[in-house]
């Protein structure tokens, strides 16, 4: 029996990281959903409001059904499950909502970016952690993909693949 550890390999390295990010990813979500949740929705839909991107019964709309896409998110990706849905559906929430605060930060609109409930206006601050978190999103929707393609397929499930006529 070897005494001395074996150093990691560089695989499991990086499936502990980006595993790390993905757990990292859901708290952040679920804090969100979290704090949107137990203040009152019309908060929320005052702070969707002021981007001025939406009519006012669609900000009502998003106030309301956010936090718990927000959540089933969080669940999601904490679970590890239907990643390569949630993980696009994560990054394409945080894009939009980066672009909106970078586009409202640029016009000098002193907003609340409403990422955690209201009383965080857009700074720069706000922006790189955003920003942050689209990246973070954007390399694990990347892996999931890239993980899936190099998969082994189960004996049992394979089909003959049938060349296309002129191919």
């Amino acid at each position: 029996m070897d005494l001395q550890s074996k150093p990691a390999s560089r695989s499991t390295v990086a499936r502990a990281c980006l595993a790390l990010l993905r757990v990292g990813l859901a708290v952040i979500f679920g804090y969100a959903a979290w704090s949107k949740l137990r203040e009152p929705w019309m908060l929320f839909a005052m702070s969707v409001d002021a981007y001025h991107v939406l009519p006012e019964w669609a900000s009502v709309a998003v106030a309301r059904s956010l936090p718990w896409i927000e959540l089933l998110l969080a669940v999601l990706l904490l679970a590890g499950l239907w990643q390569r849905v949630a993980l696009p559906a994560a990054s394409a929430l945080l894009g939009v909502f980066f672009a909106l605060m970078v586009r409202s930060y640029l016009r000098g609109e002193g907003i609340d970016c409403g990422c955690f409930g209201p009383g965080e206006a857009i700074s720069p601050v706000t922006l790189l952690r955003d920003g942050g978190l689209v990246a973070a999103s954007l390399v694990l929707t990347w892996s999931a993909y890239r993980r899936g393609s190099r998969e082994p397929v189960p004996a049992g499930s394979r089909t003959p693949v049938v060349a296309e006529p002129g191919l």
